[in-house]
């Protein structure tokens, strides 16, 4: 093969290497993105669970404060 040919091949197989290892790069950066995702994820569901009993409590805590209620009507 003549030195031109050489030379094309060559330089397409460096344009081939670096675009492979930058996309070996974004493959590595969208995992950590992921793992860091699936951390918030999980924070925002434990704070989700925290507060979801709040509705569930209200009504006791009315029906306790009726006493308190009635007797503030009357003063």
């Amino acid at each position: 093969m003549p030195f031109v040919a050489w030379t094309t091949v060559v330089i397409a197989v460096l344009i081939i290497a670096v675009t492979a290892v930058g996309l070996l790069r974004v493959v590595l950066h969208l995992r950590h993105v992921h793992t860091t995702l699936g951390s918030v994820v999980a924070g925002v569901r434990v704070i989700a669970d925290r507060t979801a009993t709040v509705p569930s409590v209200v009504g006791s805590v009315n029906a306790n404060l009726a006493p308190v209620r009635a007797w503030t009507e009357t003063v």
